[in-house]
């Protein structure tokens, strides 16, 4: 019996598990002498490849000089660059940096934020959260509590506290109207106890690989500031290249006041995350009093290595100059013409794709099986993928060759 609990996963029907001696690139290199694609990037993580030689060179030399320092009482230079190295390719209101380790850390320290910011403001009232079907945020209590309502959430619901969730049109690709109506009819009635708006841009990721049009997102994000709330973007996933741009929110013209990111901060090589708002946020936490400061916090908030991780993936974005359109375009390509195969199987609801996301939609039941039989039957083909209940999806890295990504494709239509 493994001694290991591991997550997401029904311990009484899991498989045994095999052990990863090494990773390169795409592969995963098993115990048992076996290579496997990772397809999904190892979580969704992994930008560059696996173990890249640019990140794995800058944690060691960090390493030989600085491990951990406490970063309520010091700074260290790896985390300034990290700011200065990032604001090139940010908003320039978005200035302020609140460290964590994860994304759902980094979801808490944004409610935390958005409430306790209007509370300051003498608007203690303005203290509920906007949020949208099928949304998932994380797994701490307050990301649990924004996130749609489901089998994530089910055992706790007696401990998260209630949201406004509005409904979308789920699979469409065209603006819709009765989602406008819905978000509109939710701000007017809610909007005197309304903080603000939590959204993932452009895709929703755990919750299906929802896809949605950039002019859906421009709209409710334009409503949202004209209705004073904070817009909050959750690109934990979708930062770092995954939507075609570094950030999804490149692809609208409206910003948001808090921006979460983590995943492919580091190139998925150390954990790390950011929680970045406005100045005229953070000024709200000014005071002589104590208690008007972010009390949050994490024991490794500002990791020297992970920092340097971060560095080190920026600096190759950079040196890749991040067109993604471009350079990593016929990933996109080849997806859609795959995805071309499943357009009318009838065991097929729905396929989409954008940047180096590619989705099947079989069934939306995340308490089936079909995940977990599918990831066993490609993993013996020599493919990791995890599907989202009846969402198959690809998410690979950008290292990703040709022959592999063809490779990955030709399983997924065995499993069929």
């Amino acid at each position: 019996m493994s001694l290991i609990w591991r997550p997401f996963t029904q311990m009484q029907k899991a498989p045994p598990t095999p052990t990863v001696l090494k990773a390169k690139n795409t592969n995963l290199f098993l115990k048992n002498n076996k290579k496997v694609i990772d397809a999904i990037s190892s979580w969704w993580v992994i930008t560059h490849g696996h173990c890249k030689t640019e990140i794995v060179k800058a944690v060691q030399k960090t390493a030989k000089d600085l491990d951990q320092v406490l970063f309520a009482n010091f700074s260290h230079e790896k985390a300034e660059k990290l700011i200065k190295e990032l604001s090139k390719f940010l908003p320039k209101n978005l200035n302020k940096f609140f460290f964590s380790d994860n994304g759902s850390t980094a979801i808490e320290v944004a409610l935390k934020i958005a409430v306790q910011s209007f509370s300051q403001k003498g608007q203690a009232q303005k203290k509920e959260f906007l949020s949208f079907k099928n949304s998932y945020h994380g797994d701490t209590a307050g990301a649990m509590s924004v996130s749609a309502r489901g089998v994530f959430t089910k055992a706790y619901k007696r401990f998260l506290f209630p949201i406004h969730s509005c409904s979308q049109g789920q699979l469409s690709t065209d603006p819709d109207k009765m989602f406008y109506e819905d978000f509109e009819r939710k701000i007017e009635k809610h909007h005197k106890k309304l903080c603000a708006v939590i959204i993932e841009p452009l895709i929703q990721g755990a919750g299906g690989m929802i896809i949605w049009p950039p002019a859906v997102l421009e709209r409710i994000c334009r409503i949202a500031k004209a209705e004073g709330l904070y817009l909050i973007f959750d690109e934990i996933m979708t930062g770092f290249g995954r939507t075609g741009t570094l950030f999804a929110m490149d692809q609208i013209k409206t910003k948001p006041d808090i921006l979460c990111l983590s995943k492919g901060l580091t190139g998925g090589f150390l954990p790390l995350a950011l929680t970045i708002s406005t100045d005229n946020i953070y000024k709200d936490f000014l005071s002589q009093k104590k208690e008007k400061a972010l009390l949050h916090g994490h024991s490794f908030t500002g990791n020297p290595l992970s920092c340097s991780a971060a560095l080190a993936n920026l600096k190759l974005i950079q040196k890749n100059k991040f067109k993604l359109k471009n350079k990593w375009a016929w990933i996109e390509e080849t997806n859609k013409q795959r995805l071309a195969h499943f357009k009318k199987h009838p065991k097929v609801k729905d396929v989409r794709a954008k940047g180096v996301i590619a989705v099947i939609q079989k069934e939306s039941a995340y308490e089936s099986f079909f995940a977990e039989q599918a990831s066993q039957k490609a993993l013996r083909q020599g493919v990791f993928l995890r599907p989202l209940g009846g969402t198959l999806y690809i998410l690979p890295p950008y290292c990703i060759t040709k022959k592999e990504l063809h490779k990955v494709w030709d399983v997924i239509e065995s499993l069929f």
